[in-house]
C-alpha cells in the first residue's frame, strides 16, 4: 500500500464511499462523498501525538474485534494508508459534552479540524472495479455453538488478533481469566456448507483453521483438536502443510461439531468447555473437553450487497455474490459493459486467487480504454411514444438503470441498454419492443 500511495497516477480516497454512479462505459460520471474525518489530511504526519494525549479511552477497537481498545482519536488500523487519524463523534468528549479539544491544543502542525464536514467529489472515469470484499459468518446466529454466550468461545478473526504480536495481547494465547490453555478445539465449517445458513464451501477455512493449529502448537503446545467435515487442502503446498500438522500432533476428528456446552456431566469436564460431534470415522458420539474453541466462520456477501449491486447495475447468484458475465469466458466482466469485479465480492476465495482475478480485472480494464470503441448490444428495448404512458414502470424494473423519463416519455440509452427485455414485461401499454424480438416476430418464428 506505501508503494501504491506514493504512485503519481494512484490517488486514495480513504473514508470515502460512492453514492451515486451514471453514464456508461467509458464515459461513467461517479458522485463520492468523502467523510469529514476532523484532521487536514494536507497538515497531518501521522506522529501519533493527538492519540497519545486523547483522554477519551478504552473504546472497544474494530479492528481488534473488541478484544483490544482505542482512544476516541484513532487510526483504523496500523497499516492505513494514508496515516491519518480520524475522530470518532460517537466518542469524542468535545462533540458530546463540548469540551476538551486536548488533540487540537497539543497537535504540532495544527492539524485537528472540528469544524470539517464532508465534501461531494463529482469523478470522471472509463471503467470501474468493485472489489467489496466479503463478511464473515455472525456466529450469533448459530446460537448452539455459545459464541457470545460462553466464556473463550472466539471466532477465527478474533483469535487472528489475539496470536498477532501486534494484537491486543501482544501474540499471547489467553483465556478470560489470564490462564493459558491447555486444549484447543477448532469447528471447522461455521455457516459454510450447511442447509441452514449456507450451502457453499467458503474456501478458505480449512487452510486458516491449519494455521491456527500450527500457531497454537508452536507458541503454547497446547492440545489442539480439529473438527472438520472434509479437509479441502486444494492449492499449491496446501496438501504438504496439511501432512505436516499430522506430524504435529494435532488431532483430526472428522465430523463436525454440533454443540458447544460449559454442562459437566463427568469429573474431568468440570470448568471447561464441551464440544459434542459425531466422530464419523470411529462411528460414534464424543464429548470433548477443552479450555478454549475457536470457530472457523465461513465468508458471506456484505451486508450492503444488495445497495451496491443497484448502485452499480450488478446482478447477483443465488447465494448473493456479484455475478460474473461468463464463469469461463469473462469471469471479472459483468453485464454492465466497463464494470469489473474482482476479489471475494464475487465468491469465496482465498489469497492467490484473489490476486490473480485483481491482475485480471486491471488488465480489461486497461484493454478496454485502449480500445478507444465499443460494440453495443445488437438487441435493445425500443419506446414508441405515442403509446408510452410516462408510468416510470420501466424505470423501476431495469437493472441496469437505462431508461429515463423525458418529457413525460420513457427514453432508453442505447449504451447502457443489454436487451435483457425486463422492461417489455412491465410495460402495461405495451409501449416498449425488443429490437429484433417484437412479438409478431417471435410468433412468425414459431
Amino acid at each position: 500500500m506505501v508503494s501504491v500511495g506514493q504512485h503519481e497516477n494512484i490517488e486514495i480516497l480513504s473514508f470515502s464511499e460512492v453514492e451515486e454512479v451514471s453514464g456508461y462505459v467509458g464515459n461513467f460520471e461517479v458522485k463520492v462523498r468523502k467523510k469529514a474525518r476532523y484532521v487536514k489530511e494536507e497538515l497531518c504526519n501521522g506522529c501519533g501525538l493527538c492519540q497519545e494525549k486523547c483522554p477519551a479511552r478504552n473504546i472497544p477497537s474494530e479492528f481488534d474485534c473488541g478484544i483490544g481498545s482505542r482512544k476516541a482519536i484513532y487510526m483504523p488500523f496500523p497499516q492505513a494508508i494514508p496515516r491519518i487519524p480520524v475522530i470518532d463523534k460517537v466518542n469524542c468528549i468535545y462533540f458530546q459534552k463540548g469540551r476538551c479539544r486536548a488533540c487540537e491544543k497539543l497537535c504540532p502542525r495544527e492539524a485537528v479540524d472540528f469544524e470539517q464536514e464532508d465534501r461531494i467529489l463529482d469523478l470522471e472515469v472509463g471503467t470501474i472495479i468493485v472489489a467489496t470484499g466479503f463478511d464473515l459468518f455472525d456466529c450469533t446466529r448459530a446460537p448452539q455453538y455459545g459464541y457470545g454466550r460462553l466464556d473463550n468461545v472466539l471466532t477465527s478473526l478474533e483469535f487472528e488478533r489475539m496470536i498477532n504480536s501486534q494484537g491486543p495481547t501482544g501474540g499471547k494465547v489467553l483465556l478470560k481469566d489470564g490462564r493459558v490453555p491447555q486444549s484447543v478445539a477448532i469447528l471447522h465449517c461455521i455457516g459454510s456448507r450447511d442447509e441452514n445458513y449456507n450451502e457453499y464451501c467458503s474456501r478458505v477455512c480449512c487452510m486458516y483453521s491449519l494455521k491456527f493449529a500450527h500457531l497454537v502448537r508452536d507458541s503454547i503446545g497446547a492440545q489442539v483438536y480439529e473438527l472438520y467435515i472434509d479437509m479441502r487442502t486444494f492449492g499449491k503446498g496446501y496438501e504438504e502443510f496439511y501432512k505436516r500438522l499430522m506430524k504435529e500432533d494435532v488431532i483430526f476428528i472428522r465430523g463436525k461439531g454440533a454443540e458447544v456446552t460449559d454442562v459437566a456431566e463427568r469429573p474431568r469436564e468440570e470448568g471447561k468447555l464441551i464440544v459434542k460431534c459425531e466422530d464419523t470415522l470411529l462411528g460414534e458420539l464424543r464429548r470433548i473437553p477443552v479450555d478454549m474453541v475457536i470457530l472457523s466462520n465461513g465468508l458471506e456477501p456484505r451486508r450492503d450487497a444488495t445497495q451496491t449491486a443497484r448502485l452499480f447495475g450488478l446482478s447477483r447468484s443465488r447465494d448473493g455474490f456479484f455475478l460474473e458475465k461468463h464463469p469461463k469466458l469473462a469471469p471479472v466482466e459483468t453485464a454492465s459493459d466497463g464494470i469489473l469485479i474482482a476479489g471475494a465480492c464475487q465468491g469465496p476465495k482465498d489469497i492467490p486467487d484473489t490476486v490473480a482475478q485483481a491482475g485480471a480485472a486491471a488488465a480489461v480494464a486497461l484493454s478496454m480504454m485502449d480500445m478507444g470503441k465499443w460494440t453495443l448490444e445488437p438487441s435493445i428495448a425500443q419506446v414508441d411514444v405515442e403509446r408510452c404512458s410516462g408510468c416510470g414502470e420501466c424505470l423501476l424494473a431495469c437493472p441496469y438503470k437505462a431508461i429515463e423519463l423525458v418529457e413525460g416519455r420513457a427514453q432508453v440509452s442505447e449504451t447502457l441498454c443489454k436487451g435483457c427485455g425486463t422492461c417489455v414485461g412491465h410495460c402495461l401499454p405495451k409501449a416498449i419492443t425488443l429490437l429484433h424480438f417484437t412479438d409478431e416476430q417471435l410468433v412468425a418464428e414459431m
